[in-house]
């Protein structure tokens, strides 16, 4: 065990590109992360890793090692996976993603419930409006609000969730309530921006098909919850999921605009590699959570 111990640490710390974070990835300490390596590089007398001052990276034999090592590891997690079912009760860590505001008001509130009634799963939840790679970050499941990537990923959709433009009254008063599309263009749009975010432009639909507009403003970040604070603040115009912002519509925080044209609708989903959901604890989240989610946005 300490061997195929040491193996998931190396792995990790390839894939993550530090010993600290491949070790907080397994929930280990950097010193014991460190320990598991010296230990891996003694038994196989060879150096896996270049280490600087400021960066930590495999050597020749060290992505060799890799490529067979993430296998073995891999197998194991397969062969695993695939006799959980039998077992009275699921266990072990689901790793799960979200985006920031799905995430916090959504997914979170549902992940006690779902460990309360299967006590032995832990469920690691990362929160982020950045795009992931499932596999490259060892998830198990990714929620997502978009278009559904083109991937070998499997996709098990929620919903279909309608998207919004909305913005303060008190943007409105001081800019004018657009009434067309292009008015979008002389207005301060807030953007979800990140490396190779889809948000440089918006569509719409409209009656003669879907209308790409290419918007602009004076603000953006990776962090959809700072766009939304932003319009409260009456900043600027935002585009957004209904259910996200239904509680600034509901008292009047924001206001809708161009309703006749809105942005395409979302699909609101979940993603996971193939394999994994041969595993139970997988399996039973994914259910339950799409279940719960379809509860709570009906």
């Amino acid at each position: 065990m300490p061997y195929l111990e040491s193996l998931k640490v190396f792995v990790r710390v390839v894939e993550l590109g530090s010993i600290t974070s491949g070790g907080r990835d397994l929930r280990l300490t950097p010193a014991v992360a460190s320990k598991r390596i010296k230990e891996l590089e003694k038994r196989l007398d060879v150096r896996l890793f270049n280490r600087t001052t400021r960066k930590l990276s495999p050597t020749d034999v060290g992505r060799t090692f890799y490529e067979h090592a993430k296998q073995v590891v891999q197998s194991i997690d397969d062969a695993e996976a695939a006799i959980s079912g039998f077992s009275q009760s699921p266990r072990g860590i689901v790793q799960v993603t979200a985006p920031l505001g799905v995430g916090k008001r959504l997914v979170a509130p549902l992940i006690p419930e779902f460990v309360d009634l299967y006590p032995e799963v832990s469920v690691r939840l990362r929160l982020s409006d950045r795009k992931v790679d499932l596999l490259e970050d060892g998830l198990d499941v990714a929620l997502f609000v978009g278009r559904p990537p083109d991937s070998n990923l499997k996709l098990r959709k929620i919903m279909d969730t309608p998207r919004i433009l909305c913005a303060a009254p008190s943007y409105l008063e001081r800019h004018g309530v657009p009434q067309i599309p292009d008015d979008l263009k002389r207005h301060n749009c807030l953007l979800l921006r990140y490396p190779r975010s889809p948000e440089w432009y918006w569509t719409l639909s409209t009656s003669e098909g879907p209308k790409r507009m290419d918007v602009s403003g004076s603000y953006d970040s990776d962090d959809g919850d700072v766009l939304t604070g932003w319009a409260c603040a009456g900043r600027g115009i935002i585009n957004k999921p209904r259910f996200d912002v239904a509680e600034h519509l509901a008292n009047g925080t924001l206001v809708e605009i161009l309703p006749e044209t809105p942005p395409e609708p979302a699909v609101f989903g979940c993603l996971y590699p193939h394999r994994r959901f041969q595993d139970s604890k997988v399996r039973l989240f994914i259910d339950f959570l799409l279940k719960r989610c379809r509860e709570k946005l009906a």
